[in-house]
């Protein structure tokens, strides 16, 4: 059984649920793979120093997490620790002119791919996030990037998909399959963690060259 379902049989009001839920969210954070997220940053960290962009997908919830990243990564990071040299992010899910374009013309599954095909360069990093790591075409534009050079980190969920396989770093949300909400959470946990380490990590930096 789906355990949000089971949860929700469980309680006799919306208090205990929510209880239970939170409890429920705090028992798959500890199992996260603490090394793959630290490994994350540094292919963060690589990117940014070598000028490089990072680009963002998903569908759905996930295309407003990978829309949030954005936000938090680049902007907040940048305005927040003072540093010269920002992340360049960009999430492929947000014109819906070009969106709806592609969608239209080539199919839904090439959402991402064409627009890689337009703006990859070598070096440039992707961050595909899925709860059931098999969305078509987030899988097909993971596999264009390895094709081509390029290093594929993961959010995923469920078991973690055909996205496991491809992606060279995975943060697996480990999950039964069709249980996207707390995937989508702690999806969003994740993101939040990273951008204030990076904020205060490049602060501090930025700080100790100024020599404060």
């Amino acid at each position: 059984m789906n355990n949000i379902k089971r949860i929700y049989t469980e309680c006799s009001d919306v208090e205990e649920f929510v209880r239970k839920y939170i409890h429920y969210l705090s028992s798959l954070m500890n199992r996260l793979d603490t090394k793959a997220i630290g490994a994350f940053v540094d292919e963060l960290e690589r990117t940014r120093k070598n000028h490089h962009t990072i680009y963002i997908i998903g569908n759905g919830g996930s295309a407003a997490t990978a829309m949030h990243m954005v936000n938090d990564i680049g902007i907040d990071v940048f305005k927040k620790s003072g540093t010269d040299l920002p992340y360049r992010v960009m999430s492929l899910c947000e014109n819906i002119s070009v969106s709806t374009a592609i969608a239209n013309d080539s199919g839904y599954q090439n959402l991402f791919v064409n627009q890689l095909q337009m703006h990859y360069r070598p070096g440039d990093m992707l961050i595909a996030i899925s709860a059931s790591g098999n969305s078509p075409n987030v899988v097909m534009a993971a596999e264009w990037v390895k094709e081509h050079g390029g290093r594929v980190i993961g959010l995923l969920g469920f078991d973690g998909g055909s996205l496991k396989k491809i992606c060279d770093i995975s943060i697996l949300v480990e999950t039964p399959k069709g249980e996207y909400g707390p995937v989508e959470d702690i999806h969003l946990v994740i993101d939040h963690m990273i951008s204030h380490w990076l904020q205060y990590y490049l602060q501090k930096r930025s700080d100790n060259e100024k020599g404060e």
